[in-house]
Formats: structure tokens, C-alpha cells, sequence
């Protein structure tokens, strides 16, 4: 394997014996190795939490911020990472993420109490969101725009492959393992990562930047820091309480601060010519609704086949490859399909055909056959597969020359909060749903036991069926998983209007190439 020198200062950069299409291809490589780690700790990390909360000996709240650390972090400062990469060298900052989110991932592994842990989260999603925010611009700056859809599409696919085979890859390390292994399955990952992207991946920056916008990384953490908060307490708080209203306000605040600050400052984190990009504010307005839909399904799909049918977080994670293999393959064939058909077709396709994949897991239930589940899974596939890599090429592909950084951290920012909102609103609308026929359906019981019932209120919006029975009885088992699937129903079908939305959005915006 041949290397790229370092480019001393007023020096040009000296490449070694390979051509460049092999650099290429290792850089591919790496940036999907690094994608594929955060995706996959997002949800390994979630099917780790029975065996943690044991482990440590962490309470419910505890638990919540095991993931609400790492999500936090990852979100506010993935616009940090593309600023500091496009100042200071996407190559010299993206090395630092991984070694940091390497890190973080050893603290976690040899955490000792719920606080070590809760901080070393926080630490991995520092590095992570570094990472994060340069992957794909690095893949910009690295391919030429023949081939850059391919590499695009190679790197969504992958990042898909990470979030979806996570529950099995979890069960399968909890089963022969402990807790820990989750953690330490990425040590060996990040340690290559490191040694490769050193070796090979070549430093790029933008040539224009003059001085950092330290201000507006100031603005757009603290901004996206306080929405965050907000969106993950409304999951387990109504929206008009303090623990909601307090931060999201504030961080809508401190975000519109931010937007102005954009506008009158030359050196800005975000530059005007970057949002002046039609495709480009087209495309991060689908990714943030598509990924709203996307995760609140895979949210609500878990929680009915783990919790109110009774499957294994195995079996249940090897059911997602029905999702996997179709996601895989269209992603793959990216290439080849954007020289068949224009942006716009392959985006509102892949609109569409989610929304009835969607559509289809939003009308299974708990005594549904399978097969109406695996066809909604293999059309939210095709479709997430199609979407993916056109929606990315597309808002990358009129970026201005020197501002990809800032382009990747907006994209994927845009999918952070997607995920949040997602799992935020149409998770307040599933339980609101769940709550009110469960209130129904217990109407005709006694003032005692319609009390008793009500009590079990937020067991039954979060699938926790064993508890309500433990509770009140085995007679209340149907009834319970009957008003749980109400609230699935209506949340999941929510999000299939979502991708319906996106669709209309992306044929009306993204005109050109049309």
C-alpha cells in the first residue's frame, strides 16, 4: 500500500508508486469503516442496556442518559466538526474523532459506575461527530464527479448495514459476552481506522477560510445542545413542562442567534453561498424528514416484535436483514442507476416507495403474519436504498468548492435531528393514541380498578406488556398489546405521510437535472 506524503507548507503534495484510483478506493474504505462504527453503536448500544442497568446497577434515568450523552454530544457538534475540518485540515481533525471516539469507546468498555459511563458516552460522541461530519466530504474532495455517486452510495449503504445489523451483531456479543463487548468491538475498528486514514487519506482544507467562526460554533453547540435535550426529556415528558419547554426554547433561541450571526459575519460556520444551493436545502430538508420517519419505525417495529410478541433481540435484529439486503443492493447500484435516471425521479421513487413500505409495517400488528412485515421491510429498503445515495449526491453535487465540510456536518446534523424529532414527535403521537384507547377500553371497570388501569397508563404507550400483567392480572395481556398496536398503528402511519411529504417536496425542489 503506497502513501501520501504530507504536504509541507508551499510544498505540493508527493504520491508514492499507486495510482490514484487505488487511494480512492482505500479512502473509500475507511470512511465507510468509520460510518459503519458510529451506526452500528447506536443501536448495539441500545439492545446493551438490560444487561448495563444490571451491570451497574443504573436506574431508568441513569439508562435514558446512556444514550442521551452520546446523542447530545454527536448532534451538537457535528456542524463543530465540519468547521474545524474545513479550517484546519479535514484529514488532521477527522484523525482526532476517531482517536478520540476510540477512546471514549475503551472508557465505556472498563466504566465502573453509571456516571463513568454517562461521561465516556459523551466523550464518544465528541469523536464521533467529528468523524461523522467528514466522511463524506472527504469522499467529495476525494472522487471525482464521474464516479462520485458510486463511492456515495457505497458509503450510505454501508452506514445503513452499521444501524441494521446492530440488534443481531448485540445479541449475538451479549449472548458469548459481557455489556462490555459492545464497546470494546470497536477498539480494533478504530485502531485500524486510525493507522489507514494516516496512511493514506489525503489532507484537504478550504482554501478561502481565514479565521475560525468561534462564535458561531459557540452559538450552533449551545443551540443544538439545548433542542436536543428538549426533544429527548418530551419523550418521557409532556411537551408544556419545564424539563421540555426550558431547553427547547432556549435552543430555538440561541439557534436563530446563530442563523443572524451567519448572515453579518465574512467568516461564517455555515457560508451563505453553501444555503444559497437549491438541491442543497431541498436535500436537508428530506434527510430530516426521512430520517424522522426512519427511526421512529425502527423505534416502534422493536418495541412491538421484542416487548408485545415476544421475540428475541436476535431473531429480531436477523428480521431487520429482509430491510438490510434490499438497502444494500440499491445502494450499491447507485452509480449505474444515476445514469439511468435523473435525481429527482430517484429521490421521489425512493420517497414513495418507502411511504408504502412504511405504510405496510404500520398496518402489522401483534397477531399480523410476518410476511405483511417483511414486505413492509423489503419496500422501506428499495426505498431508503434509492433515496440515500441520490438525496446525498444531490445536495453535494453544487457545493461550493471549499465548504464541503460544512456541507457534510449540515447533511448529517440534518439527520441527527431528524432522528430526534422523529423519535420525539411521532413518539408523543403514538403514546397520547395509546393512552386514550387504553382509557377506553378500561371505561367499564370500577372506580378501583380504572384507577389501578390508569396507573399502568405509561407502561402499556411503552410496550411493557410483562409489567402491566404483573400488575393487574393476565386478563389485561390483550387489551394492553391491543391499545399499544393503536398507538403503533398511528405513529408509524404518521411517518409513511412524513416520506409522502418528502416526496411532493423533493419532485416540487429539485428541479434541475429533471
Amino acid at each position: 500500500m503506497s502513501v501520501f506524503m504530507p504536504a509541507a507548507p508551499g510544498r505540493s503534495r508527493r504520491r508514492l508508486d499507486d495510482p490514484p484510483g487505488r487511494f480512492r478506493r482505500w479512502t473509500l474504505l475507511l470512511m465507510c469503516v468509520a460510518t459503519f462504527m458510529i451506526q452500528l453503536d447506536v443501536t448495539v448500544v441500545n439492545v446493551a442496556l438490560p444487561r448495563i442497568q444490571d451491570g451497574l446497577g443504573m436506574g431508568t434515568g441513569g439508562l435514558e442518559w446512556v444514550i442521551g450523552a452520546y446523542a447530545l454530544s454527536l448532534a451538537a457538534l457535528i456542524p463543530v466538526g465540519g468547521a474545524l475540518g474545513d479550517h484546519y485540515g479535514r484529514k488532521r481533525v477527522f484523525l482526532a474523532g476517531m482517536s478520540v471516539f476510540t477512546l471514549g469507546s475503551i472508557a465505556c468498555a472498563i466504566a465502573r459506575t453509571p456516571m463513568q459511563l454517562v461521561v465516556a458516552r459523551a466523550v464518544q460522541g465528541v469523536g464521533g461527530a467529528a468523524m461523522l461530519a467528514l466522511t463524506l466530504s472527504i469522499i467529495t474532495e476525494t472522487f471525482p464527479a464521474a464516479s462520485r455517486a458510486g463511492a456515495i452510495g457505497t458509503w450510505a449503504a454501508v452506514g445503513g448495514t452499521g444501524f441494521g445489523v446492530g440488534p443481531a451483531a448485540g445479541g449475538v456479543l451479549l449472548t458469548s459476552f459481557g455489556w462490555a463487548s459492545v464497546f470494546w468491538v470497536n477498539v480494533p475498528f478504530g485502531v485500524a481506522g486510525i493507522v489507514g486514514t494516516a496512511l493514506v487519506v489525503r489532507e484537504s482544507r478550504n482554501p478561502h477560510s481565514r479565521r475560525l467562526d468561534v462564535l458561531g460554533v459557540l452559538l450552533s453547540a449551545a443551540g443544538l445542545v439545548g433542542a436536543t435535550l428538549g426533544l429527548i426529556e418530551a419523550a418521557s415528558h409532556p411537551w408544556d413542562s419545564a424539563m421540555v419547554s426550558v431547553p427547547l426554547v432556549l435552543g430555538i433561541g440561541l439557534l436563530v442567534a446563530f442563523a443572524l450571526w451567519q448572515r453579518h459575519t465574512p467568516d461564517a460556520m455555515v457560508p451563505a453561498r453553501l444555503l444559497r444551493a437549491r438541491s442543497f436545502r431541498v436535500a436537508a430538508t428530506v434527510y430530516l424528514l426521512s430520517y424522522m420517519t426512519f427511526s421512529a419505525t425502527l423505534f416502534y417495529v422493536s418495541l412491538l416484535y421484542q416487548d408485545v410478541v415476544g421475540w428475541s433481540v436476535l431473531r429480531t435484529g436477523l428480521s431487520w436483514l429482509c430491510m438490510n439486503a434490499p438497502f444494500l443492493l440499491l445502494a450499491q447500484l447507485a452509480g449505474r442507476l444515476e445514469r439511468r435516471f435523473t435525481p429527482v425521479a430517484l429521490v421521489s421513487s425512493g420517497c414513495a416507495i418507502g411511504a408504502v413500505g412504511i405504510a405496510a409495517l404500520a398496518s402489522a400488528g401483534p397477531t399480523s403474519p410476518f410476511a405483511l412485515t417483511a414486505v413492509g421491510y423489503v419496500l422501506s429498503g428499495a426505498g431508503f436504498g434509492m433515496l440515500v445515495p441520490a438525496l446525498t449526491h444531490c445536495a453535494m453535487r453544487d457545493v461550493p468548492a471549499g465548504v464541503s465540510g460544512a456541507a457534510s456536518a449540515v447533511l448529517n446534523a440534518s439527520r441527527q435531528i431528524g432522528t430526534s424529532v422523529g423519535l420525539a414527535v411521532l413518539g408523543t403521537v403514538g403514546v397520547s393514541a395509546t393512552i386514550a384507547d387504553w382509557s377506553a377500553r378500561t371505561a367499564h371497570l370500577s372506580v378501583a380498578e380504572q384507577a389501578a388501569a390508569h396507573a399502568q397508563a405509561h407502561q402499556v404507550a411503552g410496550a411493557r406488556i410483562d409489567a402491566v400483567v404483573r400488575a393487574l392480572g393476565p386478563a389485561y395481556r390483550h387489551p394492553a398489546a391491543q391499545s399499544f398496536a393503536h398507538g403503533y398503528h398511528l405513529a408509524v402511519g404518521c411517518g409513511a405521510g412524513c416520506l409522502a411529504v418528502a416526496a411532493a417536496i423533493a419532485i416540487l425542489g429539485l428541479r434541475r437535472g429533471s
